[in-house]
């Protein structure tokens, strides 16, 4: 898996992981997107679609498949910043933070080995990601309360 397409996957699976796809997600998507090049040379509306249907079919398994990519790719710093605001600005886009997207979040920042102090020093108003979790371990399974079935993607989620 190239980078813009880890990239991408990370903002579907920050998108996802509540059971729902809200429309400023999507928004914030393309903004991010035309902003950045960090998805060229992506179909980006394909392999939306194919995340869409493998997270309907498998549900958890696609987030925790995810999270082995977000491991096995070993990011530097800048590539590990780069993927932890794109998180965040998926996360925070629909002004509604769930504790689903906070969970997720730090298993995603526990695969990554850029430290708090450099992840505050570029986003110094993001403390509240770093915070431990005091209702449960992160590494904790995931929760299979969540349906998957019925996630999509357009422009009037």
């Amino acid at each position: 898996m190239e980078l813009n397409e880890l990239l991408l996957k990370t903002a579907f699976c920050c998108m996802a992981c509540d059971g729902s796809i809200a429309k400023e997600e999507v928004s914030q998507l393309k903004k991010i997107a035309k902003k950045d090049s960090l998805f060229d040379g992506l179909n980006i509306q394909k392999k939306l679609n194919e995340y869409v249907d493998d997270i309907n079919q498998n549900g958890p398994l696609f987030l925790s498949n995810y999270i082995n990519d977000v491991k096995e790719y070993e990011l530097d710093n800048d590539k590990a910043l780069q993927l932890i605001k794109i998180a965040i600005d998926v996360i925070e886009s629909d002004n509604l933070i769930e504790y689903s997207e906070i969970s997720f979040f730090k298993k995603i920042r526990k695969q990554l080995s850029i430290s708090d102090e450099e992840i505050l020093s570029a986003l110094p108003d993001k403390e509240d990601y770093l915070l431990p979790d005091i209702e449960r371990n992160i590494d904790d399974i995931f929760d299979f309360t969540i349906k998957f079935d019925n996630i999509v993607i357009n422009e009037t989620n």
